[in-house]
């Protein structure tokens, strides 16, 4: 009744206020709970509150909180080792989450937030300074988890690694770049619809070996339990060139697939003082360029939808298949014909800075483009490094991706709004429109789904229109376990929940 996975890009911290990655965030998932969660149809679900209201002008939401939650057991909570979750525990939580003191990476999750009140031990109350319909979404992030203030006031930056939650899962040990180890909480409050007490497994092993092939090696033998994603390193031994698992697998693996809100994408910096990139033609001969079908049937296996949509990725409410780009080599020269003409550069250059993970993606779009008359130079930095030099705008062409926070597409969006300019925001590629900008204040108001759905719709065509970035590929979510393991499903955002997984 153990769940044993290998985490290899590792864990830095147990704390939710930092749980930034998506490794941290599976881990963090296991150990604490919100007010509300997500379904694996990204339905919003009630988890610590019962049940809430929103007022009538969309900036007071009241939240019932159950009376049944406690802390996992610790020393410091006196004679009883726990104590129930109450209101003034989320005041305190979100107080510490926007504390600049503490400084935590998920503080602008709360930047529409005026205020909070414990109401008694069991209302909680946000006040927003706007309407944002996407607000209760952000608030299932585990960010927005709940803490017990002496237990993190003793530990102060130690409860990076002394976790106290309520999750399904209490922490046990924890040798960093070795092994973590979680057990089962006796105490946990959700129930299955038999009126079965979660989780069902009594501990969750976590290993950190560095290399995918020694992780795939490990699975194959049935030292571990589960897989995620498709490595170059193992995609061919385990899977068919379209996509099935391969006959040496199949009696002892299953493999199940979903849409994941992720675009992988190559972003340009439009304050880049290389003619190049400043060229909406070459931008778009880029875009064109190249054969997104081929690429993914050749470096992916057929995992994951070629982007000739927008930014905003499959599976979204916004996304829209026909306003992005197709393969049009043709055009894509007489674009690199036109910009030799206007500028007078007679060998047009531009540099791609990615990681090693991507190097075969970009090797695929330097030579395909190359053909067409535009030289693609790749340079390979350590992802660290390429998200500083990213945020500084000291890249003009890069490899990255934009994994939804939140289910709404004003989490891609958010990208192109001029008052996020990086490094303070997330708008890397510098891209301002006043038109733009207008429609996304606008859609803060917009309660309606089907006219929100057309408003970001028109925002992300504007931002193709313009060729800011070139989407590579909508990816999926690939979940690869032993036969033996019953009850893990998936869901968009990847976020790995054991709650009610088996192993028989």
């Amino acid at each position: 009744m153990v769940f044993r996975y290998n985490e290899h890009a590792n864990i830095r911290t147990l704390d939710p206020a930092f749980s930034r990655t998506l490794q941290d965030t599976w881990v963090t998932n296991q150990l604490f709970n919100g007010l509300v969660q997500m379904d694996n149809q990204l339905n919003i679900k009630p988890c610590i509150a019962k049940s809430w209201t929103i007022s009538e002008d969309a900036l007071t939401y009241s939240f019932t909180l159950r009376n049944d939650v406690f802390f996992h057991k610790h020393p410091f909570f006196g004679k009883d080792s726990t104590r129930t979750v109450t209101a003034a525990d989320f005041k305190y939580s979100l107080e510490r989450l926007r504390d600049t003191k503490v400084a935590s990476p998920g503080s602008w999750v709360l930047n529409k937030v005026d205020d909070f009140a414990a109401i008694n031990d069991t209302i909680f109350e946000i006040k927003l300074k706007q309407p944002f319909p996407a607000f209760i979404g952000m608030l299932t992030m585990k960010y927005c988890s709940v803490v017990p203030k002496e237990i993190v006031k003793h530990y102060g930056e130690n409860f990076r690694a002394n976790p106290i939650g309520t999750g399904p899962f209490k922490f046990k040990r924890w040798l960093e770049n070795i092994k973590l180890v979680l057990r089962k909480n006796p105490n946990y409050f959700e129930k299955d619809h038999t009126g079965n007490r979660l989780p069902y497994l009594e501990a969750v092993a976590i290993t950190f070996l560095p290399d995918k092939q020694s992780e795939f090696l490990q699975f194959a033998q049935g030292n571990i339990d589960f897989l995620n994603s498709l490595d170059a390193s193992y995609k061919d031994e385990l899977l068919t060139a379209n996509g099935k698992l391969r006959s040496l697998y199949a009696k002892d693996v299953n493999m199940v697939r979903g849409p994941y809100l992720n675009t992988e994408y190559l972003g340009f910096f439009l304050d880049s003082k290389s003619p190049e990139i400043q060229s909406e033609d070459l931008r778009k001969a880029i875009n064109y360029g190249f054969d997104r079908q081929k690429m993914m049937a050749y470096l992916r296996n057929g995992i994951g939808t070629p982007a000739t949509g927008g930014f905003i990725p499959k599976g979204l409410p916004g996304h829209n298949n026909s306003i992005g780009f197709n393969y049009q080599p043709e055009k894509a020269k007489q674009l690199i014909e036109k910009f030799k003409k206007e500028s007078g550069i007679k060998n047009p250059e531009v540099t791609l800075v990615t990681t090693g993970n991507y190097l075969d993606f970009s090797e695929f779009i330097q030579r395909e483009v190359e053909k067409i008359g535009l030289k693609i130079n790749v340079d390979v930095m350590p992802p660290a490094s390429l998200r500083d030099a990213r945020s500084n705008g000291k890249i003009d062409m890069f490899r990255s991706a934009w994994v939804a926070d939140y289910f709404d597409a004003e989490n891609y969006l958010s990208l192109f709004y001029s008052g996020n300019f990086s490094p303070g925001g997330s708008n890397y590629f510098h891209y301002k429109n006043a038109e733009f900008d207008s429609l996304y204040q606008k859609s803060f108001s917009v309660t309606n789904i089907e006219d929100r759905e057309k408003l970001y719709t028109k925002m992300d065509s504007l931002a193709m229109q313009k060729a800011l970035m070139v989407p590579l590929f909508y990816d999926e979510v690939t979940r690869f376990t032993r036969k033996n393991v019953k009850g893990l499903g998936i869901n968009p955002i990847n976020l790995l929940d054991l709650r009610r997984v088996k192993k028989d």
